[in-house]
């Protein structure tokens, strides 16, 4: 080191110095920093059906900005046992159907859905299309281990003012089917039925809301009641945003204050709404208020439209969306 000039003794104590930091920094960093932790999120802790255009805050904002989800703390019966039926659901827009396997108890569990097949509806133009396509539908579920006995064809009250239904009507008769036609009162007895949990009976009612009308219920004594009001494609028939407002409004009133606190609600744009606030894949989403939803179309303008006037009329503030339940399972759980 005696040889060694003033300047180079520096640049060699630097060295070790600079050594010694990065050693310290890989192999003890908790050292280092104040012993922060680091939390890694990755793409599998994130809900996909969570909407993905909340705002990020700004980089110099020391603000924290939170989103949270109401939850619904419920959990259905599961069959013990059972067994396979099925139903399949002509509507005022197309075809659903259901599998669900039902014990003697009527606990029931959603095994199979395929939802709004309207291209089907839509190429049914004439009695060979209409078999083919209900030959399809019925061997689908045969194939899924539904006994023939066990299939069941509903037409929704919607389905019955399309003029196309009376061929289809038709074509399961002559295949041997019976078909059964509801009312839209009876809709909405079968969609309580389905979705309403018999600890809810004396603390919440029932809304559907359908294409072609929105079906209102709940159980007074020993009756389950049911109201039908417009539809979500009541601007199809000139009918205003108001007029429709006003007669949802009036049929809600109907609903007793007592079961007022929580609405069990089902329908194409309550799912479509559920569809934005879904924590990952819950049976029972609880949506938003009307007025935190922007519609996308016109259907779904309407349908929510339908939604702010019962919210607004029974003062209901949890609505809870079933991704199971439907009346035509209502239907089968009613055999």
């Amino acid at each position: 080191m005696s040889r060694l000039t003033p300047f180079a003794r520096i640049l060699i104590v630097l060295a070790i110095v600079a050594a010694l930091f990065f050693g310290v920094k890989k192999f003890f960093p908790d050292l280092i920093g104040g012993g922060q932790d680091t939390v890694t999120v990755s793409e599998n802790d994130v809900p996909t059906d969570q909407p993905t255009n909340n705002p990020t805050p700004a980089d110099n904002s020391n603000t924290t900005t939170t989103t949270t989800t109401a939850s619904f703390n419920y959990t259905a019966p599961e069959p013990v046992g059972g067994k396979l039926k099925g139903v399949v659901e002509l509507g005022a827009t197309g075809f659903n159907s259901f599998i669900i396997r039902v014990d003697v108890q009527k606990n029931w569990k959603l095994e199979k859905a395929d939802y709004g097949s309207s291209l089907l509806y839509e190429s049914m133009t004439n009695d060979a299309d209409i078999t083919a396509g209900l030959k399809n539908y019925i061997a689908d579920m045969l194939a899924f281990g539904v006994g023939g006995k066990d299939i069941h064809f509903v037409i929704s009250s919607g389905a019955q003012k399309v003029e196309i239904t009376k061929q289809i009507i038709a074509a399961l008769k002559k295949m041997g089917y019976f078909v059964n036609t509801v009312s839209a009162q009876q809709e909405g007895q079968l969609a309580l039925k389905s979705v309403l949990p018999a600890s809810y009976n004396d603390k919440a009612f029932v809304v559907d809301i359908g294409s072609g009308n929105t079906k209102i219920s709940w159980i007074q004594g020993s009756t389950v009641m049911a109201k039908e009001a417009y539809g979500a494609k009541y601007f199809q028939n000139n009918i205003t945003d108001d007029a429709a407002y006003q007669n949802v409004s009036a049929m809600s009133k109907g609903v007793p204050s007592s079961l007022r606190s929580t609405c069990f609600i089902i329908g194409g744009v309550p799912f479509e709404l559920a569809k934005q606030v879904r924590n990952g894949k819950e049976r029972y989403t609880v949506l938003k208020v009307p007025s935190d939803y922007t519609a996308s179309g016109e259907k779904q303008k309407a349908g929510l439209n339908i939604y702010k006037a019962v919210a607004d009329a029974t003062g209901c503030q949890t609505f809870v969306f079933d991704w199971d339940a439907n009346f035509t399972i209502g239907f089968l759980l009613n055999l």
